[in-house]
């Protein structure tokens, strides 16, 4: 429900339901205190769930485990991903085992006449982009991966990862790219 620069709950939201009056989003407010929101589910100052609409206590949350010092990727070629009218895979390729270090690392194919040189080089898959994807190690170790406009997509776990949207990673994580290109994310 979407709260009207007078206070009342509407349905619509654009213009209060009740009263007409247009409705800013860009001034996103809690409806009982009128702090500015975070993007949390609750409050920071009265507790309110902006999913439910009760009044509460702040819930305590859980600090996660400390990610991990470094990442590393594993780069495969699973022939199972290949799609009807791909070529087929190269054959007998060795698993290639890459660290990422700190900040960003280009995912892509080399190119010596547009000087791209990815850290995360792809370069036997075709349907890679030349700048395909960004892997981001944040302060902290976290790890992010962003799809920077791809022509073919990438997934994560299975799932389409929306153009130019971070997605945190966590050990385990699998990313298909490409013709047949896996990679496979590991915590060190």
């Amino acid at each position: 429900m979407t709260v009207c620069p007078k206070g009342h709950g509407s349905t619509e939201p654009d213009f209060c339901s009740e009263c007409g009056a247009k409705i800013v989003v860009a001034a996103a407010l809690c409806p009982d205190c009128q702090t500015a929101r975070n993007g949390a589910e609750f409050c920071e100052v009265c507790g309110y769930n902006y999913q439910t609409g009760a009044h509460g206590e702040i819930p305590v949350v859980k600090p996660a485990p400390p990610p991990p010092a470094e990442w590393s990727l594993t780069v495969d070629v699973d022939p199972s991903l290949r799609m009807e009218g791909s070529p087929d895979p190269p054959p007998a390729f060795a698993p290639i085992a890459l660290r990422l270090k700190s900040g960003s690392n280009l995912v892509g194919r080399s190119s010596e006449k547009r000087a791209i040189h990815p850290e995360v080089a792809l370069d036997h898959d075709d349907a890679v982009s030349h700048r395909h994807a960004l892997f981001d190690v944040r302060t902290g170790g976290r790890l992010f991966l962003r799809d920077i406009g791809s022509s073919n997509g990438t997934k994560v776990n299975g799932v389409d990862v929306k153009p130019l949207e971070d997605i945190e990673l966590k050990d385990g994580d699998r990313i298909e790219l490409g013709h047949w290109t896996r990679l496979a994310v590991r915590a060190q």
